[in-house]
């Protein structure tokens, strides 16, 4: 309950007059907190099936405290899981990031079959995430409204796309051709009869950074705190005071194991990034915020700025955990009971049966994508760790800037650079080794152009220098064969990177000279905040950087995967 102390003495006396005249009010003043039970996901990225190799692993504590790894993930496995956990006053929603990056099987046909898997799921309410816009708004309106793709055409022939059966919320991404937000800025459900609980849904300002400039035309992305102080009074207006924020933001847990006691030093002090700072002024009014965007799992305490308990959540990425929320709702005051709100991630593990309804839907989209999905397009010599390394220099982020190097290289390319963002998955070791085009585009889901294009020593060095610098999680950029440098660990910011220990094949970089350097269009344009890139002229196109990976798997040999993950191009020390 978050009355003013003055207003509490009053709505105290009420009610004391009141028990007085009606006695049936001293019964409802007794009656227990209704509990409400809410399920949340975040960064789901279209993960149907169980997402590969480390990529899909959840770190747990196993035997004496060691961390182990647990397979996990996949939507069959996580609507049983759901459907275990839900209780009688029960809410799914999402955090964002549902849609986009998302494997071939349903990134073929523009995430139709994620949108259907969800619903399917019983989710009930998503705010949008910065991927929700990979394909521009028009595409995002038609992900919640339905219809056939406006090149593409219907998926399934005789199966219409029906959109989707829960609603997005955009609060603070207004459509500038109406001065309007794009979705609701919130909805209300009844949790249980009389029980309504307001939802806010928002994505993180920043978005235009994380898209290509195509995909944010038209759109504004507007602060967060002073969203929500704008809605917030509309909720309780309408006579709602148990609010949650379900924001599309997030921050970085001190440690990767799962269930890691983020308050142990204290509320919060074990987590940083955006959402803290955020979540310090987000209005006292909003009981919980339920986050995304950092693929981290945590359930924090970070204070409001009463200094009032208030929860942080977020659950992992691409269905490998849920969060399981309660919230004590007082009838008495139609709000929650805010120290008395608990929540636990729970891991979507394997060993439970697949969803019947889930298993099916994969099957049919399965189906259709096989002939493409199925095809070996290389070999490896065993399991090459991208998105499931939590190395800075990925054993597969090495692999891939070889791949975008060599399709440069009729252009004159002599290094390229790869943002680890771009790499959503691992190249697993199965089949003796065949990798097919499936697992190819798991990897590279984008399908993003590249170019080459001129760069000067100098501004190369600004480059890596940005890596550092105004960086919200790591983004360490994964370099080519040939390009090796020194990273001063005991040094912050840009100032870390040692400019004389650059090296290209072995010669030192010259602040003066042009080299020629391949990226795709997302980093080439200055995306991931890697501005000087804009400056680099002479550009020319190359292919898309999944092709480029698929080409390069072809030609290459296996014998000499980096499997392991050495930091042998880019060295971290203290001098």
């Amino acid at each position: 309950m978050k009355i003013p102390t003055g207003r509490r003495r009053v709505v105290a006396a009420v009610a004391a007059v009141t028990a007085v005249l009606l006695p049936s009010a001293v019964a409802r003043a007794a009656e227990p907190p209704v509990p409400i039970q809410l399920l949340a996901i975040n960064d789901f990225h279209g993960n149907l099936e169980p997402p590969a190799g480390g990529t899909g692993m959840v770190t747990t504590r196993g035997a004496g405290g060691k961390p182990v790894e647990v397979p996990a993930g996949g939507a069959a496995y996580l609507a049983t899981h759901l459907k275990r956990a839900r209780k009688q006053h029960s809410l799914t929603v999402s955090a964002g990031d549902n849609i986009g990056a998302s494997p071939l099987l349903s990134a073929a046909y523009h995430d139709e079959p994620t949108i259907e898997s969800l619903g399917l799921m019983g989710l009930r309410v998503s705010t949008v995430g910065n991927h929700e816009f990979d394909e521009g708004l028009m595409e995002l309106k038609r992900m919640q409204e339905g219809g056939c793709h406006p090149q593409d055409g219907c998926a399934q022939a005789g199966r219409p796309f029906r959109g989707a059966s829960f609603p997005y919320l955009a609060a603070n991404v207004i459509e500038t051709a109406t001065g309007k937000p794009i979705f609701p800025p919130y909805v209300v459900r009844t949790a249980a009869p009389g029980v309504k609980i307001g939802f806010l849904g928002m994505t993180l300002k920043e978005t235009p950074a994380d898209l290509e400039p195509a995909s944010a035309a038209g759109l504004r992305f507007l602060d967060e705190v002073s969203t929500a102080r704008k809605y917030v009074p509309e909720l309780r207006r309408e006579g709602v005071e148990a609010i949650v924020l379900l924001l599309h933001q997030g921050g970085k847990a001190a440690s990767q194991i799962y269930d890691y006691d983020c308050d142990a030093g204290g509320p919060g002090s074990g987590l940083s990034g955006p959402i803290v700072g955020l979540a310090e002024r987000l209005d006292p009014e909003i009981d919980l915020i339920v986050a995304g965007h950092t693929n981290q799992s945590h359930v924090c305490t970070i204070p409001d700025p009463g200094g009032a308990r208030r929860l942080v959540t977020s659950t992992s990425s691409f269905t490998k955990m849920f969060t399981d929320i309660t919230l004590p709702y007082d009838r008495q005051t139609g709000d929650f009971v805010r120290s008395g709100i608990r929540a636990r991630n729970v891991i979507v593990t394997r060993d439970v049966p697949e969803d019947p309804g889930q298993a099916a839907l994969i099957a049919r989209w399965g189906k259709l994508i096989a002939p493409v999905a199925n095809k070996v397009v290389g070999y490896i010599a065993g399991e090459l760790r991208g998105r499931g390394s939590e190395a800075l220099e990925k054993p597969l982020g090495k692999v891939i800037a070889d791949a975008q190097l060599a399709a440069g290289k009729s252009q004159g390319a002599r290094v390229a650079f790869v943002t680890p963002g771009a790499i959503r998955s691992d190249l697993v070791y199965e089949n003796g080794g065949a990798v097919t085009y499936a697992r190819v585009f798991a990897v590279q889901p984008f399908s993003t152009p590249m170019t080459t294009l001129d760069l000067t020593g100098a501004q190369i060095v600004t480059l890596l220098r940005q890596q550092f610098i105004n960086q919200s999680r790591d983004m360490v950029l994964q370099v080519s064969e040939g390009f090796t440098y020194t990273v001063d660990t005991t040094k912050s910011g840009g100032d870390q990177v040692v400019a004389s220990s650059i090296r290209l094949d072995g010669e030192p970089l010259e602040p003066g000279r042009t080299y020629r350097v391949t990226a795709n269009d997302y980093v080439a344009s200055g995306g991931d905040n890697f501005t000087v890139m804009r400056e680099g002229e002479n550009r020319v196109s190359n292919g898309t950087d999944t092709e480029a990976l698929a080409d390069y798997l072809q030609v290459r040999g296996p014998a000499d995967d980096p499997v392991t993950e050495p930091a042998d191009r880019i060295t971290f020390r203290a001098p």
